[in-house]
């Protein structure tokens, strides 16, 4: 039944390729020489996030894993650009937070309604009317399109809520929710009713609400793992005020006090700082009460602890203007609720990564491979041999013949740059 609720989802994002640049001369009768005119690619397409509140649950993620944004078209003759691929956007709900697959780290908290760019489109390569030059009038060779940029990563929903009802199953946080704002969760006599957090805006006065989420039940054990508590306490991470509903009507048999020290303890253990949270304590049911002596010694506990107490019936609507209006003084004083900083450091494009690149030797032939180098071989049209020298040179600008030589590499030795093979000449 848990997975009514998905709060949690991997996925695999890869933003488009970027086309190609292309070789063409312009052809056009009585025009000797026309010249180079192929057309740059367009770009790819990037992956896009954007906030939608329609959505209250990542469960579009359950089937579709894989999303792909569209590549950029090649380029065309005369100097006509490839068309850019289109921005493939991924709705999330509000309280998203992204996290990089492998290290953990947030990439981005989706609390804003800005969109952000999770992986851009690659670049359109340029075409051959970019390398005329007085000495090289006829360039035969254009620029690849540089890959879009990929990764895998985690969504996890943390709802943005200022107030998180907590408490056992069946204790009334479904109902004060539905009557303090307009949310409409399922409420139903039986435990477990709520299988996913339902949220609600409070309006207090002109100018005056906060959104309270009616968390679902919190058993023993849930920071461990049992029951569906542990799959929501993270839903309460972000709540500035948690609000402790106690069913004190004794109608069920249970301990007010031992119910609210075990939901205290689930969340020592799940979160210290989280059990530090400001906390009301609540005594619901008082309607149906069946002995005054157990709301008594939840009062006495409550303000042992130091949290203020109140007393109502949320079914029979007592007491609960009371207590909005002292749950928005409280507020009040409180810090906003958290946005979580990005700690994931993007690794930049690689342009310049020269020097990372791995040389050894097989049989007297030179290996030599690196990302730098399969870009570069990827723009150049080896069949010309003004791409060559282009080519040629690119690699002694980056410096690779020089770290070659120190590596003990001599005249006439054969160097293979994943199978491209030429004669090494200093």
């Amino acid at each position: 039944m848990a997975a009514a609720f998905i709060d949690k989802a991997r996925i695999t994002v890869r933003a488009g390729n970027g086309g190609n640049g292309v070789v063409s001369f312009h052809r056009e009768k009585y025009i000797a020489a026309g010249g180079p005119d192929g057309g740059d690619g367009g770009h790819g397409g990037s992956i896009v996030l954007q906030v939608d509140d329609n959505m209250s649950t990542l469960m579009d993620f359950r089937y579709k894993r894989k999303y792909v944004a569209e590549n950029g078209m090649d380029g065309q003759g005369a100097r006509k650009t490839g068309k850019n691929g289109q921005n493939l956007v991924i709705r999330v709900p509000r309280g998203t937070l992204v996290r990089h697959a492998e290290t953990g780290e947030i990439i981005k908290d989706m609390s804003d309604s800005e969109p952000y760019v999770l992986c851009k489109g690659g670049k359109g390569g340029w075409g051959n009317c970019h390398f005329a030059t007085p000495t090289r009038q006829v360039p035969r060779f254009a620029k690849a399109g540089l890959p879009g940029e990929a990764l895998d990563v985690t969504l996890e929903l943390k709802l943005l809520a200022d107030v998180g009802l907590i408490g056992f199953p069946n204790v009334g946080k479904s109902t004060l929710l539905s009557v303090v704002s307009k949310a409409q969760p399922k409420i139903g006599n039986y435990h477990f009713t709520t299988l996913f957090p339902n949220l609600g805006v409070v309006w207090v006065d002109d100018g005056v609400s906060f959104v309270m989420a009616d968390i679902p039940g919190i058993i023993e054990g849930a920071s461990e793992g049992a029951g569906l508590g542990h799959d929501f306490l993270r839903h309460i991470d972000r709540c500035r005020l948690l609000v402790h509903v106690v069913d004190v009507s004794g109608s069920e048999g249970r301990d007010p006090v031992e119910d609210f020290e075990t939901i205290n303890r689930e969340l020592v253990q799940y979160s210290p700082e989280l059990a530090t949270r400001p906390q009301i304590v609540v005594a619901n049911k008082m309607d149906i009460v069946e002995d005054e002596e157990l709301v008594a010694k939840l009062r006495a506990k409550a303000e042992e602890e130091g949290f203020p107490f109140f007393e109502l019936s949320a079914a029979a609507h007592q007491g609960t203007r009371q207590l909005v209006q002292t749950i928005a003084a409280a507020l009040s004083t409180l810090p906003p609720v958290t946005v979580y900083e990005p700690e994931y450091v993007p690794h930049a494009a690689i342009t310049d990564d020269a020097g990372q690149e791995e040389i050894w030797v097989e049989e007297g032939v030179w290996y030599v491979e690196g990302e730098w180098l399969r870009r570069i071989m990827a723009n150049t049209n080896f069949a010309d041999y003004e791409s060559r020298m282009y080519f040629d040179r690119s690699l002694r600008e980056a410096g690779l013949f020089q770290r070659l030589e120190a590596e003990g590499i001599e005249d006439g030795d054969t160097v293979s740059l994943y199978g491209f093979e030429f004669e090494y000449q200093h």
